[in-house]
């Protein structure tokens, strides 16, 4: 049938097969901090985690799993996250991003689910007061390396991955470190955020290029009290260092440029 004649063809619903269902998933990352046991003031140790919960239901009764759940009649996908994260977490102040549609037949074992995955990058003190759901036997932070050695249900392991693969190329191509950071930073801390969630970086001009080269400039602005002086900190150094703030500044970046 030719397309001008499918468009006189009332649509039917019963012709078409529909999803048995549409959950969200949400891989919740954190960078967490651990005080070092040491003579002289430095770094904490940072660990990028991600949020897990053990189900408390069937399928997969007792396994660990993203959190998530089935989006309401009336209600967008991002407004299902939100609200299952709040739900299951307690947690209402974060940053949200989209990043991919998993619809495998076989993915649920209840039926056919066309699951929609978001990225959650959420401070470290917003999850101290985390709790349970009905659906949630426990909810954990989990250090990622770690996390992917488990066999976490449906596949939840593949969108964990994937998650992974995005908040690595986010971090090196957007500002997002700020969701891991306090408003006024040092250097060093920004520079701890990004190897903590990017190991393999390794920049030794990276305070120089940070803040004069052209395609970077304006990203970051020196902190500066109501007197116009310059704000430092020595809570993690000897000396004190400059502090730094995000700008609302975004660079148009181009590999063609």
């Amino acid at each position: 049938m030719s397309d001008a004649a499918n468009m006189n063809v009332p649509y039917e619903a019963g012709r078409y097969r529909s999803p048995d269902g549409v959950p969200t998933d949400i891989v919740v990352f954190t960078i967490t901090s651990l005080q070092r046991s040491t003579a002289q003031k430095s770094l904490p140790e940072r660990t990028l985690q991600v949020l897990l919960i053990r189900r408390r239901q069937a399928p997969f009764e007792g396994s660990w799993a993203l959190p998530g759940g089935f989006t309401r009649e009336g209600e967008t996908v991002a407004e299902c996250a939100r609200r299952e994260l709040l739900e299951e977490t307690g947690v209402a102040d974060f940053h949200l991003d989209y990043f991919n549609v998993y619809s495998r037949p076989d993915r649920d074992p209840r039926g056919w689910m066309i699951s929609h995955a978001f990225m959650a990058l959420v401070q470290e003190a917003a999850l101290a007061e985390r709790k349970t759901s009905d659906e949630a036997a426990e909810v954990r932070l989990v250090p990622v390396e770690e996390a992917l050695q488990l066999e976490l249900a449906f596949d939840h392991g593949d969108i964990l991955r994937d998650a992974l693969a995005k908040v690595r190329t986010s971090m090196m191509t957007t500002a997002i470190a700020k969701e891991f950071l306090p408003e006024m930073f040092t250097i060093s801390e920004l520079y701890q955020v990004i190897t903590t969630v990017v190991p393999e970086f390794e920049e030794r001009n990276f305070i120089r290029k940070i803040t004069s080269t052209r395609s970077r400039k304006g990203i970051l602005e020196e902190a500066r009290g109501e007197d116009g002086q310059p704000l430092q900190s020595n809570r993690y150094s000897q000396r004190p260092a400059q502090l730094y703030r995000f700008t609302d500044y975004t660079p148009e970046l181009s590999i063609y440029g």
